[in-house]
């Protein structure tokens, strides 16, 4: 994984695991290095490079799976993307795949991957077109499937922003779509021969006896193996003779077995038929042939020749008695003359290099032969060699058996031609993959970039539209700071002209030798001028929020309470007492207390005006 450290790598691993046990999601069979890149993509948006503190995030935050699978699935697709391939599939692939079916025999097409819905509304529109919009209802059904729920609600949707149609001729925008506002409606009678639904290739089930399986650039994202599981299930869903359309960045070159390439330059595939082998048997007979006279010396001739035989052999009995050994068997295996008449369970060769008992039993049983394949001998020093012993029940003509062959052909040179075989093709397929897998990685690369550059126009319109914002805001700003500029300044002018009030009634209430207090609706001092200090000794402050009847003065004030409030409810009173009290200086002296109302411009009773002055200076 190149673009983690090694320290680092255990702990993207847990990330992937905490998204299959916490949301069901198995990323594990995606290439890991474009896999990795996604994720600290994501993580650079978010300001974070500690995986560890990622998966605190995705803990307590639920919106950000959303926003992480949206950066991990890169949604880059578009109508007919790949033009020429599509253009190839119109002409030529279709109007065969329907020759090849009867006039109303369905056709079931699956989009896998399909994003948001682009890849299967160009299927829609290219089978359309084929068949005309009334037979395309009929017969067509494509199956749109994808792991992404977000992009599946959009495609559901049909609609389309005028700069996604930029594949599309006018005569196809026309024919296929509606606008609605700025936006364009794929029709609706045709929408719904399309089924969207979610589709994990690697876990979920595949859809069945499908005619044309497209899935255009989505197998890149996952590793050899998965892929390989892929592809297999994409087998099983595709009917007799049907397509796969893939990706230019994918090529099948290690799944020839199941897909034949039927147009290797536009990725065009067709299902590859079962094609099961059977075992056949072998089965020794005695020929009789009619000769055409005697010859003398055949038995002396044929022992001749049995001994000189370049194969391995050693003949037995119906009893399992050594009955014939050639020159080869006593070399190889270390026998001699001295053998035969010897049970064969007796000699090392009846075990070694592979049980033999239980093959000759069963060829003598069965009558028929028996091949052994892939039997290794270990020759001193330390040299191996490769036999397929084949195992012959000899029989007569009455198919009574006479014994049972048992010969060593040495395949030790086609062995060793077939492991060089078998590692060249390793190699070249693993050359194959590598290349496949770069073009998939390149492939990737150029999805991500576009990606990228989407998001970044994205950013850019958002921007500008951010600034024009902005710009409307610092006008709005300048234009209330205008206002509030006014506003201040009428403030200002009605503040000085408040202080010159104050000031002015300030100016009265300390001229005024008599002492004037006044009080709210609940007999609050409000007002208490110099000449109630210097009568009670009481100053401003300490007076001022005061209940009237809580001051501590030298004055009976419980006996104002009920000219007060009688003053409060009518605003016409005015009532005149005269009491004894106590000035500031301790003397007795009478005081005379006139209280009236405290009226507002309106009328409104607020509060009520307390005059006092000694009797003497009345």
């Amino acid at each position: 994984m190149d673009a983690l450290p090694p320290e680092a790598v255990s702990q993207f691993e847990a990330v992937l695991a905490y998204l299959k046990e916490t949301r069901g999601f198995d990323f594990t069979g995606y290439k890991r290095t474009s896999l990795a890149r996604r994720v600290l993509h994501r993580m650079t948006q978010v300001g974070m490079s500690d995986f560890g503190e990622y998966i605190d995030l995705l803990q307590v935050n639920s919106e950000e799976f959303g926003a992480l699978f949206n950066t991990i699935l890169i949604n880059v697709t578009s109508f007919f993307r790949d033009r020429e391939a599509w253009e190839h599939l119109r002409e030529e692939i279709v109007p065969s795949m329907l020759a090849e079916r009867g006039p109303d025999d369905p056709i079931r097409i699956w989009s896998a991957g399909c994003a948001s819905g682009q890849e299967a509304y160009s299927l829609a529109m290219v089978f359309a077109d084929a068949l005309g919009a009334d037979m395309f209802r009929q017969r067509v059904k494509i199956y749109a499937t994808d792991v992404d729920d977000d992009a599946l609600s959009q495609a559901r949707q049909a609609s389309y922003q005028q700069n996604e149609l930029t594949n599309l001729t006018e005569e196809q925008i026309d024919q296929y779509f509606e606008p609605q506002g700025n936006r364009y409606v794929f029709r609706k009678d045709l929408r719904r021969s399309v089924i969207f639904g979610r589709n994990d290739l690697v876990q979920d089930a595949p859809i069945s006896r499908i005619d044309l399986l497209v899935c255009r650039n989505t197998l890149m994202y996952f590793n050899a193996e998965t892929q390989a599981k892929i592809l297999g299930r994409f087998h099983f869903a595709l009917a007799k003779r049907g397509l796969l359309f893939l990706g230019k960045a994918e090529m099948l070159l290690s799944h020839s077995r199941i897909f034949d390439p039927l147009d290797l330059k536009r990725r065009i595939f067709r299902k590859t038929p079962g094609t099961p082998i059977g075992l056949g048997h072998l089965v020794t007979q005695g020929l009789v042939y009619d000769r055409h006279g005697e010859v003398g010396g055949l038995d002396e001739l044929r022992e001749h020749a049995f001994s000189a035989s370049p194969v391995a052999q050693v003949v037995v009995t119906g009893e399992d008695i050594v009955a014939l050994i050639n020159q080869p068997a006593e070399v190889i295996f270390g026998l001699s003359p001295r053998d035969i008449g010897r049970p064969l369970r007796d000699l090392d060769i009846s075990y070694r290099p592979v049980e033999l008992r239980a093959f000759v039993e069963q060829a003598r049983v069965e009558r028929r032969a028996l091949r052994i394949k892939d039997v290794e001998w270990q020759r001193p020093p330390g040299e191996s060699v490769w036999f397929e012993i084949h195992v012959n029940p000899l029989v007569n003509s009455d198919n009574g058996l006479l014994g049972v062959s048992i010969v060593f052909h040495d395949v030790s040179a086609a062995r060793k031609l077939l492991d060089e075989l078998e590692h060249t093709n390793r190699q070249l397929e693993s050359a194959y993959e590598e290349l496949q897998s770069t073009n998939e990685e390149l492939e990737t690369r150029n999805e991500e970039l576009q990606s990228t550059v989407e998001e970044l126009e994205t950013t850019n319109e958002e921007l500008q539209s951010t600034n024009e914002e902005l710009e409307t805001m610092n006008e709005e700003l300048q234009s209330a700071n205008d206002e509030l500029q006014a506003i201040n300044d009428t403030l200002r002018e009605r503040s000085a002209e408040l202080d010159e009030v104050n000031d002015f009634l300030e100016s009265i209430l300390t001229s005024v030798r008599s002492g004037i207090v006044v009080v709210d609706q609940e007999m609050r001092v409000l007002v208490w001028n110099r000449g109630a200090e210097d009568l009670w000794g009481l100053r401003r402050e300490e007076a001022a929020g005061e209940h009237l009847l809580n001051l501590d003065i030298g004055l009976p004030v419980s006996e104002l309470r009920s000219s007060v409030r009688t003053a409060m409810a009518d605003s016409g009173h005015e009532d005149v007492l005269t009491l004894d009290a106590v000035n500031r200086k301790g003397r007795q002296t009478t005081i005379r207390v006139v209280i009236g109302a405290l009226r507002s411009p309106g009328g409104s009773t607020e509060g009520a005006i307390l005059v006092m002055e000694p009797a003497e200076m009345v």
